[in-house]
């Protein structure tokens, strides 16, 4: 089985942390220019902006130089270009370096980032933001957490190194542990394990559990509550997409500041940062597959369900 020969380095930098959009024609195609490629496959784009973008020079080959509007399709060619960026509301919390070494950086990110770009979500972004601030191109996000959870996120320094972190992952070898604050509920028997079959349809905001074999298992302990509230710690032995919420809301005690579950709220306005969900991920203890090193970090956040209820529900701090 031959290998796919690997695409050649982009010769455009990054913009605010954001890399160029990589575009290979096709093997097979009947058409006569890159352009026409270009404004056929991108029929999302505003009309003209493609036209505009030739015009300007700035649909470059793989040496770095424009790609002219009647340049001849090739199939196989490389082109890079920048798209341009979705207005956004900044986020505005910063986000917190754990630890830093030449191989992996340890960020505690604040609620409402995105951990990578997706959507409209870009530059406004944990893997942006600190590509930018830190000065590392090359960085990478080993896993990721919802845009609306806090706390430790793993990224990586090196790409060919970032498969033996990823591998961390896939494999269960890191100890992940989340706290989250939700109701208490005095009738509800705990430390358990839940297990289910969790599935989350694409273009559908919230996942579900359905019958068959479990692929999703959490841990839950009570840490202590008071006033009608819980502080909860939470041990997952498998990442699906919103395993936690999921498993919490199952159990009758929903998340504070949940927007899915139990019931799916309408979307809040851009820039309105109050009552952030309360889902922090505290800790992450693995052993470094490069080094060797133990690792253990802990979240410096505090979620302020639990310090501050009152502060929680009407303000716009994070937390």
């Amino acid at each position: 089985m031959r290998r796919r020969t690997p695409p050649p380095p982009a010769p455009l930098p990054q913009r605010a942390g954001v890399d160029p959009v990589r575009v290979r024609l096709p093997v097979d195609g009947a058409w006569a220019t890159v352009r026409e490629h270009l404004v056929e496959r991108l029929t999302g784009a505003a009309p003209g902006m493609i036209e505009s973008m030739f015009a300007a020079g700035l649909v470059v080959g793989a040496d770095g130089r424009a790609v002219a509007p009647d340049a001849p399709y090739r199939p196989g060619m490389f082109v890079w270009f920048h798209r341009e960026l979705p207005a956004e509301v900044p986020v505005p919390f910063p986000i917190e370096v754990v630890y830093r070494d030449e191989h992996i950086v340890v960020a505690d990110k604040p609620h409402f980032l995105a951990t990578t770009p997706r959507g409209t979500h870009v530059a406004q972004t944990a893997l942006a933001r600190l590509r930018h601030e830190l000065g590392i191109p090359a960085l990478t996000a080993a896993h990721r957490l919802d845009r609306l959870t806090a706390g430790l996120v793993l990224f990586t320094v090196r790409p060919e190194e970032r498969g033996a972190y990823q591998t961390l992952f896939r494999d269960r070898r890191v100890r992940k542990e989340y706290e989250a604050i939700a109701p208490y509920d005095p009738a509800l028997a705990l430390p358990r394990t839940v297990r289910s079959r969790i599935v989350k349809e694409r273009g559908v905001p919230a996942a579900r559990e359905v019958a068959g074999e479990p692929n999703a298992e959490t841990r839950v302990e009570l840490a202590e509550h008071r006033a009608g509230l819980g502080r909860y710690r939470l041990l997952p032995a498998t990442g699906q997409t919103h395993q936690l919420r999921v498993h919490l809301t199952a159990l009758g005690v929903p998340i504070l500041g949940d927007p899915l579950y139990p019931e799916v709220t309408a979307p809040v306005p851009a820039g309105d940062f109050r009552r952030p969900l309360q889902l922090l991920a505290r800790k992450l203890e693995f052993t470094d597959p490069v080094t060797g090193a133990r690792h253990a970090f802990v979240s410096r956040r505090r979620l302020r369900g639990w310090t501050s209820y009152d502060d929680w529900d009407g303000d716009h701090h994070d937390g």
